[in-house]
């Protein structure tokens, strides 16, 4: 045993003058104008410095167990999941969605390890669901995307225990009623002239689609597989649209605004990062199979993707600006936890949050859900929009943008754009609760008490 003992202290005295020996050829190649080291070990990770190097100088082990602790400690700093949830993904077919299924799966897995290896089990595991929404029945009916959903389908499926549950619906089954005929969604889409406002619709409907599934099959979390780069190019196509005020929500790592609370677990990660993982672990993306008209979003990817060639931490440089923006109450923790299942630094910041001064609800826009900046709040509450008939009055409820890039400008075609939106939208603005609110507002009620 002593010699066995000795035996590893001398190894270990090796690895260690070796690894001085590199340091100091590493220097010296640097004083010499040089940063790289003896050819054996230039392609070898910097972590492990065993295996060859595959992205960012990291080998594939150690680069996935990088990105998952990023995704965890995502996790876990801001109360993403808890023990009794019911996660509901959503799959896109883009590197994203598929890496944001894995890591939470791998997560469920864990749960499920230690919840089997406890004595009193008291700790629930949470369970997860994914989702894939057909954003028209023809894009269903193509071969490209049969193939996409049931490879997406086979992989969920596939999936250790336990199991989870793969939703495919289209918007206009789901938002519409007729998953046969998709008359209503292209009628509605032919309403709006504008290339970018007819992608952003389409982009909402989406999201509508989701929040129902989720709460039609009693899911308590929304996760999306928004990363880094991506929301880069939601900061700068938001700002070039006029949706400053309402941007730091969509940007934060929780979205509560919605019934379904919305999650972004990867938003730390880049795109390339993913696109890579999924490279690795042999994972199939499927790009879009709608092709969209160039709009103010596609240039603004393109301008991204230039700028990264040139310098891969611009997306990261460009989010970090827009979090200078303060986010709403909505993106603030969850506090529907019992006070033992939530990590010590997440009841810090929930004490924080808690003590910091309140803000008001916010009002939202009917079509994007963005909150409406004060300019457009004394618009709703204009006693001309509250008179007016209910197409006039829903576009006075809209924030600037949706009117400008989406709502039809003629009368007649506004009319029409009106009655083809989907109920959970018209909906939202009901001129009996908006006379209500303001007949309680706090300046009348100042008003009456002078």
């Amino acid at each position: 045993m002593s010699s066995c003992g000795g035996g590893q202290s001398g190894c270990q005295r090796e690895e260690e003058e070796d690894g001085a020996d590199r340091a100091c050829n590493v220097k010296i190649s640097a004083v010499n104008g040089s940063c790289k080291q003896d050819d054996d070990h230039d392609d070898r990770c910097f972590k492990c410095r065993e295996i060859a190097a595959v992205y960012n100088k990291l080998c594939p082990g150690c680069f996935r167990f990088s990105l998952y602790g990023k995704f965890k400690a995502t996790v876990t700093s801001n109360g993403m999941i808890s023990p009794t949830d019911k996660v509901l993904v959503a799959l896109s077919g883009g590197p994203g969605s598929r890496v944001a299924l894995e890591f939470v799966h791998e997560m469920q897995l864990k749960a499920k390890k230690s919840w089997d290896a406890s004595k009193d089990q008291s700790l629930p595991v949470f369970s997860v669901g994914a989702v894939f929404i057909i954003e028209s029945a023809s894009h269903g009916q193509s071969e490209a995307a049969q193939k996409a959903i049931e490879e997406m389908r086979c992989h969920v499926s596939g999936l250790s225990p336990p199991e989870k549950l793969f939703h495919v619906t289209s918007i206009e089954n789901i938002l519409f009623g007729n998953p046969k005929n998709e008359s209503d969604l292209s009628s509605l889409l032919e309403t709006v002239t504008d290339a970018t406002g007819k992608e952003d619709l389409l982009r909402y409907l989406r999201m509508k689609s989701l929040q129902k599934v989720a709460l039609e099959n009693g899911y308590s979390k929304l996760v999306l597989g928004s990363c880094t780069t991506t929301l880069a190019c939601h900061v700068l196509s938001a700002a070039v649209k006029g949706q400053g005020y309402s941007l730091p929500a969509d940007i934060q790592y929780v979205d509560s605004r919605w019934e379904i609370p919305i999650v972004l677990p990867l938003r730390d990660c880049l795109a390339g990062e993913l696109t890579m993982l999924c490279h690795l672990d042999g994972h199939q993306i499927h790009q879009d199979y709608a092709q969209a008209s160039p709009n103010i979003n596609s240039l603004v990817s393109s301008f991204i993707a230039r700028v990264q060639e040139e310098n891969p931490s611009r997306p990261r440089t460009i989010l970090r600006t827009g979090e200078k923006l303060r986010p709403f109450n909505f993106n603030r923790l969850f506090e529907n936890l019992p006070h033992k299942m939530i990590p010590s630094r997440v009841r810090r910041k929930l004490r924080a949050a808690a003590e910091a001064e309140s803000t008001p609800s916010e009002v939202l826009c009917p079509i994007c859900g963005g909150p409406l900046a004060e300019s457009d709040v004394i618009n709703v509450k204009s006693t001309d929009y509250l008179l007016s008939a209910g197409h006039v009055a829903f576009s006075g409820h809209c924030c600037q943008s949706c009117r400008f890039q989406i709502l039809p400008k003629d009368p007649p075609s506004l009319e029409k754009f009106h009655s083809l939106l989907p109920r959970t939208m018209t909906e939202r603005v009901s001129l009996r609760k908006q006379i209500e609110d303001l007949l309680l507002s706090s300046d009348d009620e100042v008003c009456d008490g002078m």
